[in-house]
């Protein structure tokens, strides 16, 4: 009997039982598991264990905190309840069982822009501060920016939009097509240049579309037709639709090329066949559907119905940001002054800015007690404020969604003020707080209200959704965590400075052992990367064939495991011949960097039907990569191994 026994006895019947459980796994310190239905769990008797510290839902997995032993538990619970653990990866994947729709295309625009958050912020902070001294009329009376009164400040606003436009011109959808082509199992590099062809400096820079006239746009001539040269600079929406069709196209094309020569046609044709979709096809329709909005905008703030349609402005204007359309209104913004002699559509963008800024505060609330999201939330809160939205939706709002959904409603119902009261700015300003100061005078009062409104109303609904839905408690319950894996990873750092590796090594497969000569690949059997051994497996779990310290792992491809002795030898594991090319599928990690393991200890799942279906050998190769002066090892095949019992190696 293990010593968790009679606890994984207890937890398996509080989830609901066997039956109720899709999948298991677990990281450093908690139990994940994917119910089948998450309501038969009975969460305050689970909690109520002595060995349980907390518990949590999130992204449609039920995370039950363990602490450092987790291991331990989680091997005697999948002993006693007779199921086999899985990866990480593969509970994710189950996980998306119980999301709905718009959870699951949350979950997925989370870890797309996941990446890219630290950048964002980044951009965001430097764009939102730029807005305050370039575009604040504070001083002489209102007349003069501090950048038109100092050249220090001049060219500080210069050297500054170095770094803003590197990240929302042109890192948004090159980040976005990198990401989304890695998330896909494609070539990243690939997916960067993709994206850079869709910023290209020959290319009508996207925020220029609006003012440029049709016929000074530059165009490819084809003779007999034309397509416009126009960017996608800021674009979401396009830029992920364009990384699908090179994530699928590479994947048809590698498919059906044989490998000989597919090093030369599939990256070829899969780039070149997305690039001439991206602009001859994407941006296109995207530039007719934004031509439309441009229209149904300008007739509906100019019309009979303007309260209905600035409620409906202020609901939608934060989904046309992601898709990018919103560059549109700026020539209405500017058609507007020059009839009217001021825009009462730039006001609302203003309020739709600051109400999804209100919705983070919102978040910020609810997740006071979580150090590691307030890092997020407070910088977007501020730059968005400031004018810079993207870093509050794409980081805090949309992996939430209902901020997001909050933010929109707030806007509309500062919107509605906004139009009744004919609230209008001069001129295009700073779309956030400090965009009061671009409204005009007499109307000061009212936008002043609208912001109020702007303020209020998304913190409020956003704070009331999120206690209904357990955000507060799971923020706790996060941070608990958190506080939990960082005592585990000093304890891991304890266990690495205390590490003493075996003279042996154990088989870290069942099957037959052979020798590098036998394995048939030029690199391996030619010892190039480090002389050992190799088994063919007849199971598909790969364990630690001596104590270690893990210091590579391929996050790509996850077809292979590196170790350090704690003598300074160093061991790499490689699970079949050209296996790389899979990208990742059929693969999963069941560790990560700087874990300290045992002899015996899983480290990674294949499927030896995914490598065959893929035309590869599923051979399991162990070298030593760096021997660190031994030169005493001996290794032994010809025979038939059975994991953590048959030794293999010695030294």
């Amino acid at each position: 009997m293990g010593t968790y026994t009679k606890d994984s006895e207890e937890l398996l019947k509080l989830v609901g039982g066997k039956e109720n459980i899709a999948a298991v796994s677990h990281c450093m310190t908690r139990m994940r598991f994917v119910l089948v239905d998450p309501k038969k769990a009975d969460v305050k008797g689970i909690e109520a264990m002595k060995v349980v510290k907390g518990s949590f839902t999130q992204a449609g997995q039920f995370q039950v905190i363990i602490g450092n032993t987790v291991s331990e538990f989680y091997k005697d619970f999948t002993a006693f309840a007779g199921i086999e653990g899985v990866s990480k990866d593969a509970v994710k994947a189950a996980a998306g069982a119980n999301q709905n729709i718009l959870q699951r295309a949350a979950a997925i625009a989370a870890e797309i822009f996941a990446p890219l958050i630290p950048a964002i912020i980044t951009g965001g902070l430097i764009l939102g501060f730029r807005n305050c001294i370039d575009s604040l009329y504070i001083f002489e009376n209102g007349t003069k920016t501090l950048v038109e009164l100092s050249p220090f400040w001049a060219g500080m606003d210069h050297f500054l939009w170095l770094i803003g436009e590197a990240v929302f011109h042109l890192g948004i959808p090159v980040g976005i097509c990198w990401s989304v082509v890695r998330k896909m199992g494609g070539t990243p590099i690939l997916g960067i240049i993709l994206g850079l062809t869709l910023v290209s400096s020959q290319l009508l820079n996207a925020y220029a579309v609006a003012t440029t006239p049709p016929d000074q746009i530059p165009v490819w001539d084809f003779g007999s037709f034309q397509f416009q040269r126009i960017g996608y600079q800021a674009q979401v929406i396009p830029a992920i639709l364009a990384a699908l069709t090179l994530s699928y196209l590479e994947k048809f094309f590698r498919s059906i090329v044989p490998a000989v020569v597919s090093m030369i046609i599939v990256p070829f044709c899969s780039l070149v066949l997305t690039v001439i979709a991206a602009h001859f096809i994407l941006g296109p329709i995207g530039w007719k559907i934004g031509s439309a909005v441009s229209s149904v905008v300008f007739s509906g703030i100019t019309g009979d119905f303007r309260i209905i349609f600035g409620a409906l402005f202020g609901f939608i204007y934060a989904p046309l940001v992601i898709t990018g359309l919103h560059h549109m209104t700026n020539a209405i913004d500017l058609q507007l002054i020059a009839d009217y002699g001021g825009t009462m559509l730039w006001p609302m963008i203003a309020l739709s800015n600051i109400a999804q800024g209100s919705a983070v505060l919102g978040m910020m609330y609810l997740q006071r007690k979580n150090a590691a999201a307030q890092e997020v939330n407070v910088p977007s809160w501020v730059s968005c404020w400031l004018g810079v939205t993207e870093p509050a939706i794409f980081g805090v709002n949309i992996p939430k969604l209902f901020p997001f959904i909050c933010g929109m409603t707030g806007s509309a119902c500062a919107a509605i003020v906004c139009v009744s009261t004919s609230t209008t700015a001069n001129a295009i300003g700073v779309g956030g707080v400090p965009g009061i100061l671009s409204i005009q005078p007499q109307y000061m009062p009212t936008f002043a209200l609208a912001m109020l409104v702007a303020i209020v109303v998304p913190c409020v609904l956003t704070i009331a959704v999120g206690k209904k839905r357990g955000i507060d408690k799971e923020a706790e319950a996060a941070q608990a965590a958190a506080e939990i894996e960082a005592a585990a990873e000093a304890a891991n750092a304890a266990a690495a400075a205390n590490l003493v590796s075996e003279n042996e090594f154990k088989a870290y497969l069942d099957g037959e052992v052979i020798s590098l000569k036998e394995v048939g690949d030029g690199v391996f059997s030619e010892k190039m990367v480090g002389d050992g051994l190799a088994i063919k497996p007849a199971n598909e779990t790969v364990c630690a064939p001596v104590s270690g310290k893990i210091t590579v792992l391929m996050e790509d491809s996850r077809h292979a495991v590196g170790m350090t002795l704690s003598n300074g030898v160093e061991v790499l594991i490689h699970v079949g011949i050209d296996t790389v090319g899979m990208g990742g599928d059929g693969f999963s990690y069941l560790v990560k960097i700087g874990d300290v393991v045992k002899v015996g200890t899983p480290l990674l799942k294949f499927s030896k039907a995914k490598i065959k279906a893929a035309g590869h050998p599923d051979t399991a190769i162990m070298v030593v990569t760096n021997p660190n002066g031994i030169d005493t090892f001996k290794f032994l095949s010809g025979m038939q191994g059975k994991t953590n019992q048959t030794v293999i190696a010695t030294y």
